[in-house]
């Protein structure tokens, strides 16, 4: 399944004909997933972007029973358990209240990626559907609405803020009327006419904290700065490291896009302790690249063209690297000596983390694009400073 709105993502899941479908279709008010009497209707999980009042843009996940049977069954099942992966919180759905071993084990599994949930009790317009003595189960009819307010206003009460709520990339570090110089090359992947996003985010981000953004490119840097006050911060491309950091002083705090999205969204504390792993690598190691969005790639792409490439340079050793795109299944995390995401710019801080989950708890070192590059060319300190408190 692929990742690519950083919007808090709600997963619902269940039983064949719970009516897990007609939930959706009840809360966005529109026929959205396809219902039939006939369980199994829903094979691969299904994404809607929709707005919820008290929380904003959300995307909604339908996904395949999770008692399907056979074969297909098994593999729909296990797309359904990778979903719990990507997603910021989980409504369990239920019919009369029976919850038995298919519940128990994705209630363990919300437990696991620390998802939270609520439990949902469809189709309370049947007769004795709803009689229970438990205090955790929400009554709602799919058919009728009812109960779907109240459901709704408890999912907005239980929703982490931090999935939703816009933290500031900047706001720890950069103050009202501060200037920030953003660094941005157009090279051969930059797109066609426009900014890629991380730069957008960034231009905006400063722009909301009432700050001034000056945006130039890589061979003006030198210029601009001999020629007006020392700004705040530099942020630069990661790939311009090299030449950006020896035209800014040591006195300008200086870090890169990569780095401030793993900081805004990675788990900063293994990237800062994973990265110097670099120089314990040895021959034959595999590294795993994870790219979280999916594109069209070329010999210049800095995932799987330049980043390998000067990794195998500053090592000197013969390496080899799997690339993961999008949010698809990772491969067998074991055989990994590092793991290596890219900033994310285009999913979930709750996607970034469980994506990352496996490696970290086997202990395999995990770290940034940026973060990777900053320590190659020797001013990895100097990158992470800024995020770092004093």
């Amino acid at each position: 399944m692929k990742g690519r709105e950083n919007k808090p993502h709600i997963g619902i899941f269940g039983r064949r004909n719970n009516g897990k479908s007609s939930l959706i279709n009840a809360i966005t008010g529109q026929e959205i997933a396809i219902v039939d009497a006939q369980a199994g209707t829903t094979t691969d999980p299904v994404r809607k972007s929709i707005e919820i009042f008290g929380i904003g843009p959300v995307v909604l996940i339908d996904t395949a029973g999770i008692d399907d049977e056979g074969a297909v069954g098994q593999k729909r099942i296990q797309k359904s358990l990778e979903a719990l992966k990507t997603i910021d919180f989980a409504l369990l759905v239920i019919t009369r209240h029976t919850m038995d071993a298919p519940e128990q084990m994705l209630l363990e599994k919300f437990r696991e990626y620390e998802v939270p949930y609520l439990i949902v009790n469809n189709k309370c317009d049947e007769a004795d559907a709803c009689e229970t003595t438990r205090s955790d189960v929400w009554n709602v009819s799919a058919k009728t609405g009812e109960g779907i307010e109240q459901m709704l206003a408890e999912l907005v009460r239980k929703m982490p803020p931090s999935s939703y709520i816009s933290h500031s990339l900047l706001g720890n570090i950069i103050e009202e009327n501060d200037t920030v110089v953003l660094v941005t090359p157009i090279d051969s992947e930059a797109p066609e006419g426009r900014l890629i996003l991380p730069q957008v985010q960034m231009i905006r981000d400063i722009l909301d904290n009432n700050a001034i953004a000056v945006v130039l490119k890589e061979d003006k840097v030198a210029d601009y700065l001999s020629k007006n006050p020392a700004p705040k911060l530099v942020v630069t491309d990661s790939q311009m490291f090299g030449r950006v950091s020896k035209d800014v002083p040591e006195s300008v705090p200086l870090t890169g896009f990569s780095v401030v999205l793993a900081h805004h969204k990675g788990d900063f504390e293994q990237y800062i302790s994973g990265t110097p792993h670099i120089d314990k690598l040895q021959d034959d190691d595999h590294i795993l690249m994870l790219e979280s969005c999916t594109h069209l790639t070329s010999c210049e792409d800095i995932g799987r063209g330049k980043l390998p490439r000067w990794i195998q340079k500053h090592t000197g050793k013969q390496l080899h690297f799997d690339f993961a795109s999008g949010l698809n299944q990772l491969p067998d995390i074991e055989k990994y000596a590092m793991v290596i995401q890219c900033g994310g710019c285009m999913i979930t801080r709750k996607q970034i983390l469980n994506r990352l989950k496996p490696a970290v708890d086997r202990g395999i070192p995990v770290s940034n694009y940026g973060m990777v590059i900053a320590y190659m060319n020797g001013i990895f300190d100097r990158a992470v400073a800024p995020f770092i408190s004093k």
